[in-house]
């Protein structure tokens, strides 16, 4: 008897680059992806009988996300398009229930051009990377009850946000022992590269129609503004409210600052359940030298550091809706 079953299996394709220009007239949009697709269902021999009959190699995996990029309208939605490429997968493979799609979005602006006495005007098909955070979606598409019965569970956030505040950071009154050599500050360099991620309350997705088509009409209360069906607005103010907060904020600590975060995220987005900081500290020491008889260690005089990138504190906390 054997002392051991496959208790769970996934496969697919990692790292699927996809840029895709949508062609409006003079005017295009850009949006840049990188995807990852993955697939569970019933493929449980192709691991314990050497059968590779039930597996949809993943270079078609590859190949329908490029279909895909090309031919849904939801191209420039993380989230849709991941809905839209999941739904699609379990819907064309009947032996496939369930999908895990990943899709992070690299950043590209317009090239504003500034000409005397006229407003700064946009330019319609010239961009640059304006950041090197990421917007990023990551959905599961459920089938397990029937492909007519399809549950839609999204998770979106940003990573690698870097931000700094050069004052309005103190860290003190924290337990001080045998073990405690670090000094109580009451100002501080505050930087930190921010992950966030936001989870939304699960959606029904419809059948697709016809071929498994171009068409994937979410309606109703889940279509409306702030749902991961209507993502953008989320996006743009989850982005607002990180920012704001952090330069804003008195800061205490790290873990107070990524409270009140979390908060006026959920408070501000009814759709959003659950919220996740990680935020690893970017240490900046001030150089001491006393030895040439200049104070650089007093906090209002320290006004030059070493950035050190190890070891760092992480800070991580989810915030959940009552």
């Amino acid at each position: 008897m054997s002392e051991s079953y496959l208790s769970r299996a996934q496969y697919g394709k990692d790292k699927i680059r996809v840029f895709r220009i949508v062609r409006e007239g003079a005017a295009h949009r850009v949006v840049e992806y990188n995807v990852t697709a993955l697939v569970e269902g019933d493929i449980d021999v192709s691991f314990t009988q050497a059968d590779n009959s039930v597996v949809v190699a993943t270079d078609s995996i590859k190949n329908i996300t490029y279909y895909l990029a090309k031919t849904s309208p939801h191209i420039l939605s993380p989230e849709r398009f991941a809905v839209h490429l999941g739904t699609h997968l379990v819907s064309k493979y009947e032996h496939l229930h369930k999908a895990h799609i990943t899709v992070e979005k690299l950043r590209w602006a317009r090239i504003p051009i500034v000409n005397d006495f006229e407003p700064v005007k946009l330019h319609p098909h010239s961009y640059f990377r304006d950041g090197e955070d990421k917007r990023f979606t990551s959905v599961e598409i459920d089938a397990t009850l029937g492909k007519d019965s399809i549950i839609a569970k999204v998770t979106s956030g940003i990573k690698d946000l870097l931000v700094l505040k050069s004052t309005g950071s103190a860290f003190e009154n924290f337990v001080r022992d045998e073990y405690t050599t670090l000094v109580e500050v009451n100002d501080r360099i505050f930087s930190t590269s921010i992950d966030l991620s936001y989870v939304y309350r699960p959606f029904a997705v419809p059948p697709l129609k016809d071929d498994l088509l171009l068409e994937l009409a979410v309606t109703g209360d889940d279509a409306q503004e702030g749902t991961a069906w209507e993502a953008d607005t989320v996006a743009d103010s989850a982005r607002k409210i990180t920012l704001e907060t952090f330069a804003l904020d008195e800061s205490a600590s790290v873990q107070a600052t990524l409270y009140k975060m979390a908060q006026k995220i959920i408070a501000t987005n009814k759709f959003v359940d659950q919220v996740t900081y990680t935020l690893p500290n970017k240490h900046y020491v001030p150089v001491d030298m006393k030895y040439i008889g200049i104070d650089n260690q007093t906090p209002s005089e320290a006004e030059v550091f070493v950035p050190l990138s190890a070891p760092s504190g992480l800070i991580s906390a989810t915030i959940s809706r009552h």
